[in-house]
């Protein structure tokens, strides 16, 4: 099912029909009232060989007696219909009215009903989409489960040259296609994933952690969990929802998440783990507040905290091993290091000085080493990420 929201960008939505119709799809179309002013509704009716859909309810004179019944709910009715709803373009207003729950038209009331993974293909201009309230709407709706397309970078309806600008049909067909050979491809395989930082308390108000916002290991159990994995997720204080269908364990330290770790690896298909454990854990920590009145100077005493990856590595019985390398000097040397030392199947590099990568961020640019080869991708989502890594393990043997 496509949705057309009222942009410049909408005349491209008949090039996104003819793909899929061609490759078999039947595709369902509804468009907001604005979205009319810029692509014809008889034009995207005759692309899809289906009635486009605008308003809530249809005049009364065009509406059979047996139709009446079923038009009360038809948003329900598409919304359970669909494999995929994807919305192309989706405006600023439009973002903002998903984001906010309101349902005034029957674009929008549609989205509220949809069991379906909903993907939103932004368009906008430059200075729109780089509106913090417009920033702000995206980073709620992935957070909510939404998939975003990214827009890319080009001339826009404005004249200038920014970001904002639609995806392309054909790279938005491409997307959608991946996603659906992907569904259930993972049926029946059991994953543990690992995220966020640990913390470490020096005394009882004090701790000491890392940047780690999570959101890589949750990208990966989120793409795992969508094409059928039964996934488990061990992860440390971060603040991101769960994904759907996706087993939660929420731990602190290095230690607790160590020994959750071993209680949940047996029987597993796949571990990854992306989490940032501290490397170091203090060897005593206060049980008060340390007041500064009493010291000048305050030193601390550590131990090296237990090496997870390496354990996982020396006990590997049945499952594959993928851990994470975040480099700043030599990465992939460096890299190629830890894959061979920890026993890993395949190791993820990245630098956190590389534009659009690191901690916090919505995309990564990583490379995936093996004993064999050393692949680098361009940047991409996180769930991408996830999905381009869950793809490396399908062809692992």
């Amino acid at each position: 099912m496509i949705g057309v929201s009222g942009g410049i960008a909408a005349y491209k939505i008949c090039y996104l029909v003819r793909y899929f119709v061609r490759n078999g799809a039947e595709v369902r179309i509804i468009m907001t009232p604005s979205a009319v002013n810029f692509v014809s509704p008889v034009t995207l009716s005759a692309l899809s060989r289906n009635e486009v859909i605008i308003n809530m309810f249809p005049p009364a004179d065009k509406v059979s007696s047996s139709e009446k019944v079923e038009t009360k709910t038809w948003h329900v009715n598409l919304g359970l219909w669909a494999d995929v709803f994807i919305i192309a373009p989706a405006t600023a207003n439009t973002l903002a009215k998903i984001n906010a729950g309101i349902s005034d038209n029957f674009l929008l009331t549609t989205v509220l009903a949809s069991r379906c993974p909903v993907f939103l293909a932004p368009a906008m201009d430059d200075d729109m989409i780089k509106n913090s309230v417009t920033v702000r709407n995206l980073k709620s709706l992935s957070a909510s489960g939404f998939k975003m397309i990214e827009p890319e970078y080009g001339e826009l309806a404005s004249g200038l040259v920014g970001e904002g600008r639609m995806a392309e049909p054909e790279r938005i067909f491409e997307i959608i296609k991946d996603f659906l050979l992907r569904t259930g491809d993972l049926t029946g395989r059991k994953i543990l994933v690992t995220a966020g930082p640990t913390a470490e308390n020096l005394d009882r108000v004090r701790f000491i952690t890392n940047s780690s916002t999570g959101k890589m290991g949750f990208a990966i159990a989120e793409a795992a969990s969508d094409r059928g994995a039964a996934v488990t997720l061990i992860t440390g204080p971060v603040n991101l929802d769960t994904p759907e269908g996706v087993k939660r364990i929420d731990v602190r330290t290095a230690d607790e998440m160590f020994r959750k770790v071993k209680s949940n690896c047996s029987k597993k298909d796949l571990i990854v783990m992306t989490a940032a454990v501290e490397d170091f854990v203090p060897v005593k920590t206060d049980k008060g507040k340390i007041k500064k009145e009493e010291k000048e100077k305050f030193v601390f005493e550590f131990r090296r905290a237990v090496d997870i990856l390496e354990y996982l590595g020396k006990k590997k019985n049945g499952y594959k091993l993928i851990g994470f390398a975040l480099e700043t000097d030599d990465e992939i040397e460096n890299a190629k290091k830890k894959l061979k030392r920890k026993n890993l199947d395949m190791i993820v590099s990245n630098n956190p000085d590389s534009e659009g990568s690191g901690f916090g961020t919505e995309t990564n640019k990583v490379s995936f080493i093996t004993e064999r080869k050393t692949e680098q991708l361009p940047l991409m989502s996180k769930y991408d990420v996830g999905n381009a890594i869950l793809d490396r393990y399908l062809k692992m043997k």
